[in-house]
């Protein structure tokens, strides 16, 4: 797949700082950028951990979840998956990391939809009033769909983003972004996998929304929620070709059918 090289890269000149973690939970997110070439890319590795090293696998999540939104046909930020040696506190790490590029266009700024919406918001009006207000719908729909499906944990304000051109006179929102918090984020081990209820409507943050996912869609549309593509035969392995050895067997696996299971329930809300 064109998402993914796994030929391995010597990445140990980026430079990694920690990112906003917004669940709580132990660990870093470390993020790097390069603006060296004509177009500015941004780099990002899964959990870290001090002594552990790099024991996550959000990066890959961010790959599954992109295909799932390209077979939608949802805006979304492209992502590329490198197999990586990368450098962290002066040790070296083989992984795969995760590269997008800029998405904003000359001129254009860009504002967490939270601090947009606490300007620009009217009395008692809620985020997603404020969103249909300002012409967003058909976007924050396929977000809350697809959060649904995926168990997008981390929807935060700051991870829906606003782009405003004062020379075009434009705002407009940012395609959809960061879902490495999502799927089985949360598993590391074999029996974890096991043991996971791919249906459980577990506790999120979403901005837009509540912290169920499952009553998040009672905002959407019934032709909107109805009218999804089915998920063919052939959709799933889409979903993971080329992943083999980078995520277990059973890991995929259970991600597979995750993605089934909760995208088939869509049809009896």
């Amino acid at each position: 797949m064109v998402d993914i090289e796994k030929e391995l890269h010597d990445m140990r000149y980026l430079s990694w700082t920690k990112s906003r973690r917004s669940s709580g939970t132990a660990g870093s997110f470390l993020k790097a950028y390069d603006d060296s070439g004509p177009v500015k890319k941004y780099y990002k590795l899964s959990d870290y951990d001090a002594v552990l090293g790099i024991v996550g696998h959000e990066c890959v999540n961010e790959i599954i979840v992109q295909r799932l939104l390209r077979f939608l046909g949802y805006e979304h930020l492209e992502y590329k998956l490198i197999h990586a040696l990368v450098r962290i506190d002066d040790r070296d790490m083989e992984t795969y990391l995760c590269v997008s590029k800029d998405y904003k266009q000359k001129g254009e700024s860009k504002i967490a939809l939270e601090d947009y919406y606490a300007m620009e918001k009217k009395q008692g009006q809620s985020p997603l009033d404020f969103c249909k207000e300002q012409g967003w719908e058909e976007y924050i729909y396929h977000m809350l769909i697809v959060d649904h499906i995926i168990l997008n944990r981390d929807r935060h304000g700051a991870n829906i983003e606003v782009l405003r051109s004062a020379k075009n006179k434009s705002v407009r929102l940012a395609p959809l972004f960061d879902h490495g918090l999502s799927l089985l984020c949360r598993c590391r081990t074999g029996e974890e996998i096991k043991k996971f209820d791919v249906m459980e409507d577990r506790r999120v943050q979403s901005f837009v929304g509540s912290g169920s996912t499952l009553e998040n869609l009672k905002y959407v549309p019934e032709k909107i929620l109805h009218g999804l593509p089915e998920l063919r035969e052939k959709a799933p392995d889409l979903l993971f070709d080329g992943l083999d050895g980078i995520l277990q067997k059973e890991h995929l696996d259970k991600i597979r059918e995750m993605i089934q299971r909760r995208w088939a329930g869509l049809g009896n809300i």
